[in-house]
């Protein structure tokens, strides 16, 4: 096919989306909510995976000691921690290098430690790594045993319950994806419906003069592919402002993001590309499919 055959047909396809704008604005806004739904469900998913990375990274167990503890229970209590399977290094911090960390730490609430002068409420005690983060339960009740124990924290708990959210965010998206899928098939569906009808003329005058299959679904396809790469466009920034915002609300917490294990939330900006590629190439195939399989369903050729 020659290039201005191509330019026709693509020049065709943008014009049947002004003739059948109300149709073609109804399809746009199910492809826009569904990329956008789907996409809030991926980013979800993606989150939840780096949080979880983040903190099996850092594979620590917290362990404070009773006040008044001598030095020479200290040093035992340590060599008897690194003596557990599985314990890769025991590290002490004294009340006063652990109330140092937690300030840099929590750089907002300066003017609260600032208020307890010389007053320490943290208990010495020992920053435990782990070869598994699988395994820090187990040596975390082992560690609890000890004679001397005040408390032991472990972020375990925090990662099954977040593996468990991953599961059903997983399963959410799934079915996202089939049911919006499959409404926005229909709407491109009624869309191409319309077109064909408005158009019914034309094709039987195509067909009578020998046109090919091609040539007559090709505007369709272009249609089809248009609106769902302006839905992916219009899906993106949309994402984009939520998602900054929300960042911007979180990041403004950013010390109680660390301690509770929230700091590995992704910025927009390492993910922007992936994320726009995404939606306009879902957008782009989604739309051009649609077209596709309806205009051979609907047109008898």
């Amino acid at each position: 096919m020659k290039l201005s055959g191509v330019k026709y047909l693509a020049d065709q396809g943008i014009e049947n989306i002004w003739k059948n704008k109300m149709m073609a604005f109804a399809t746009f806004c199910v492809l826009l909510i569904s990329l956008m739904l789907v996409g809030a469900s991926v980013l979800f998913y993606v989150n939840i995976d780096s949080i979880i990375g983040g903190i099996s990274d850092k594979n620590e167990i917290a362990v404070f000691v009773n006040e008044n503890t001598s030095d020479e229970r200290i040093a035992a209590i340590k060599q008897e921690i690194s003596d557990i399977k599985g314990v890769s290094s025991v590290t002490f911090d004294s009340k006063e290098v652990a109330f140092q960390r937690m300030m840099e730490s929590m750089p907002d609430y300066q003017k609260i430690f600032e208020s307890l002068g010389e007053d320490n409420p943290l208990p010495d005690g020992f920053r435990v790594k782990v070869n598994d983060i699988e395994k820090a339960v187990e040596i975390s009740s082992q560690i609890r045993l000890m004679p001397d124990i005040y408390y032991v924290g472990v972020s375990q708990e925090f990662v099954s319950i977040l593996k468990e959210l991953r599961h059903i965010v997983t399963l959410i998206a799934i079915v996202i994806i089939v049911v919006l899928t499959s409404v926005s098939m229909i709407m491109i569906s009624n869309t191409t419906k319309a077109s064909i009808f408005s158009r019914r003329e034309e094709i039987q005058i195509m067909k009578y003069v020998g046109a090919t299959n091609a040539f007559i679904r090709t505007p369709f396809f272009v249609e089809g592919m248009v609106t769902g790469f302006l839905s992916g466009t219009g899906a993106f920034l949309i994402t984009w402002l939520t998602y900054d915002s929300l960042y911007g609300i979180l990041t403004e917490k950013v010390g109680v993001m660390n301690v509770i294990g929230l700091g590995n939330i992704l910025p927009f900006e390492t993910i922007r590309l992936y994320v726009l590629g995404a939606y306009l190439l879902t957008g782009a195939f989604v739309g051009a499919l649609g077209s596709v399989l309806f205009t051979r369903k609907h047109i008898n050729v």
